[in-house]
């Protein structure tokens, strides 16, 4: 229904957030797909000329090139096309060359993999983000004061919607898409091993104790990286004594903003200790010992040294490379393919193998709404990379 809609509208956003950071990297995998030897006419020529007056010095080549393919396209299909035009037409020039690119063979497209869809976004991403350096970048609407389009349209409804069809669509065809991985046990497993290892120096376990307890946190709450750096010590209740559980509380989550609190209570895991929460927070508390003021944020910075910093907190953009590198470290070729809230989508998958997931159980994990609820298990039910049987996802619920 229209409500599971927008919440798929919004993940594929949080995707396109999330895999920015690694964009490069999966530009660099399809600048086959876009040849310099076809940019060779007229409208190619003044494709680059264009892209080389608008866009600053610190965009890669990769970019570049599939930015001059977008502008070739739309410039030998129409020669008064527009470039630098943004209006409620964009976000369909967006689609139509993403079509070109990803649509079927046997319709006169190319048949690209989606994974080719997300990094020709990225790239237009950037090509308007560099028209409109003032512009917000989270958001796309009608100022209906001025009567002029703000943020960017790669940001549109129209194009999520398409997004999120193409996938499904590829899925159904048996495309194993590439879009943003989950974290599922097995990879929880393997960074405990990677962050907490005998082998390591100490300064490097201390460092990977923080590392470890955020990733926890974060895949058993559902959360993404830069809600669980929010985390202070004022939002975890742990009576003295008290072996079972763990009560953490959260203000406000981006799902919601009103202030309503968001509560979990994370069981002792006796069975898996790799994954028990209660003995992270006891890794925690010995790192931190009796010298740091227990109120504030809840993740410090730690030094090369090994020494804890508090009035300097864990931000998300350095938990997140970390991730990438306790994974290359690991040795995923895919690790760009791990973004800001791939612990959400395997603590959901999790949740869902061990068959805990249900409409009553939500309020016990974050108080999502039903419709949130509904939409996870549509989006995340998958074995590998979530959404290689989405299009089975309405027969699933």
């Amino acid at each position: 229904d229209a409500k599971v809609e927008d919440e798929l509208c919004l993940l594929d956003l949080e995707d396109a957030d999330s895999l920015l950071l690694h964009v490069q990297d999966l530009v660099s995998q399809h600048l086959d797909e876009f040849p310099e030897d076809l940019l060779d006419d007229e409208a190619a020529r003044y494709a680059a000329k264009m892209t080389k007056a608008s866009i600053t010095d610190g965009t890669r080549d990769g970019h570049l090139r599939i930015i001059k393919h977008y502008i070739t396209f739309h410039l030998r299909r129409n020669k008064k096309w527009d470039a630098k035009r943004v209006d409620d037409k964009t976000p369909h020039d967006i689609t139509t060359f993403i079509t070109q690119k990803c649509g079927p063979v046997e319709q006169g497209f190319e048949g690209r993999k989606y994974s080719t869809a997300v990094s020709t976004r990225a790239a237009l991403t950037m090509w308007y983000k560099n028209l409109r350096p003032n512009e917000s970048l989270t958001e796309w609407r009608l100022d209906s004061v001025s009567n002029t389009w703000r943020g960017l349209p790669t940001r549109s409804r129209q194009v999520s919607q398409f997004m999120v069809g193409l996938e499904k669509t590829k899925a159904k065809s048996g495309e194993v898409s590439s879009s943003a991985r989950a974290l599922a046990l097995e990879d929880i497993h393997r960074l405990y091993a990677h962050c907490i290892n005998s082998n390591l120096t100490p300064a490097q376990r201390r460092l990977g104790i923080v590392r470890y307890v955020a990733y926890l946190l974060a895949w058993l709450m559902l959360l993404r990286i830069d809600e669980v750096i929010k985390l202070r010590f004022e939002n975890i209740d742990k009576i003295p004594g008290e072996r079972k559980f763990v009560d953490i509380s959260l203000n406000t989550r981006k799902q919601n903003q009103t202030g309503l609190l968001h509560s979990w209570r994370l069981h002792a895991n006796d069975d898996d200790p790799k994954i028990c929460p209660v003995r992270a927070f006891i890794l925690l508390a010995s790192l931190y010992g009796t010298e740091i003021k227990k109120s504030g944020p809840l993740f410090l910075h730690v030094t090369a040294q090994g020494a804890v910093m508090q009035n300097q907190p864990l931000t998300a953009s350095t938990l997140s490379r970390a991730l990438s590198r306790d994974l290359q470290g690991l040795g995923y070729s895919s690790w760009a393919l791990y973004g800001t809230h791939s612990f959400r989508r395997g603590g959901c998958q999790y949740r869902i193998k061990i068959k805990r997931w249900s409409a009553d159980m939500v309020a016990a994990w974050g108080g999502w709404s039903q419709v949130e609820a509904v939409t996870m298990f549509r989006y995340f039910y998958s074995p590998n990379d979530n959404h290689e049987y989405m299009h089975e996802y309405d027969r699933n619920y």
